[in-house]
């Protein structure tokens, strides 16, 4: 009897240092809205209008190159038209016309690549800069993880749910550790400019395109 309640005793003595050891152990869960903090950085700002003014360029080449196709095909078609073009010439029109529509597909998908590049090279200290930001900021509050309250790529919020949003959350302490002028607004819910890399995405564009008309085909 002796032997079985010693037994018992042990064994409730260790659920206790147990239970007191993983009190003295609570993860401590925070959030941080990377959009929001990516969207009040000065970094950030100046990299959307760098972005711009060079998609800008982009787009003004791109016209150009679709300009000089217009006006040749309009040549081309004056050529079909008055039937006094040799055939000859009219199959070199052809193959300019479609030597320059080659060119412009070309360009797009280079000026796209391009900005997609030049955007995530542009980011990347500011993203660098960022995270350490976060690292430090939650080590200091003691905290075990920080979670991203940003949406994803369909809108949908990462998480659904988090108890004292306000008290967790950490972009603002975190913009104040940056050096930046914390907004009067709430972190939480706000929109930032959809800018991604390591910690959050801005969508670069690719210059906009103008169909260009199809080359007849041979006869």
């Amino acid at each position: 009897m002796k032997r079985t309640l010693s037994i018992i005793l042990v064994g409730f003595i260790s659920t206790i240092l147990a239970l007191q050891s993983q009190a003295q152990h609570v993860q401590k869960i925070g959030t941080a809205n990377l959009e929001y903090i990516l969207s009040n950085l000065p970094e950030t700002k100046k990299v959307e209008s760098d972005l711009k003014a060079y998609e800008e360029q982009l787009q003004t080449q791109l016209t150009a190159k679709q300009a000089e196709f217009e006006r040749k095909y309009g040549e081309y078609q004056n050529g079909v038209k008055s039937g006094v073009m040799p055939t000859a010439v009219l199959a070199d029109k052809e193959k300019e016309l479609a030597t320059l529509q080659q060119s412009i597909q070309e360009f797009e998908r280079s000026a796209t690549q391009d900005l997609e590049s030049k955007y995530y090279s542009m980011m990347e200290p500011i993203n660098t800069k960022v995270t350490a930001s976060i690292e430090k900021v939650a080590a200091a509050n003691d905290y075990t993880y920080i979670i991203s309250t940003h949406t994803d790529y369909a809108g949908t919020p990462i998480v659904l749910y988090s108890k004292n949003k306000e008290a967790n959350d950490i972009s603002k302490l975190v913009l104040k550790d940056l050096g930046v002028t914390v907004p009067a607004t709430p972190a939480t819910g706000t929109t930032g400019t959809g800018t991604t890399g390591t910690t959050g995405t801005t969508n670069t564009t690719s210059p906009t395109n103008t169909t260009n008309p199809a080359i007849p085909a041979k006869k």
